[in-house]
């Protein structure tokens, strides 16, 4: 009886060391990429800015377009 619950008491600190720990700064968020850090994460930054900016420019020049045509 005690060796069993030793035996359990040692399994679940094993399986406790075992799982997956999420990132402390990117839990309860709903866009967990938002705050994360690195090379990559970075150079996405970059380029969904970089998109943003584009985008933002093609519709100021459609509506310029659609102002001018008659």
């Amino acid at each position: 009886m005690a060796d069993e619950k030793k035996e359990n008491a040692q399994q679940e600190r094993v399986n406790q060391d075992t799982t997956i720990k999420s990132d402390p700064g990117t839990t309860n968020t709903t866009d967990p990429q938002e705050h994360m850090e690195g090379i990559l994460s970075s150079l996405m930054h970059k380029i969904e800015d970089k998109t943003k900016q584009n985008e933002v420019k093609d519709a100021e020049d459609e509506d310029k377009k659609k102002n001018i045509a008659p």
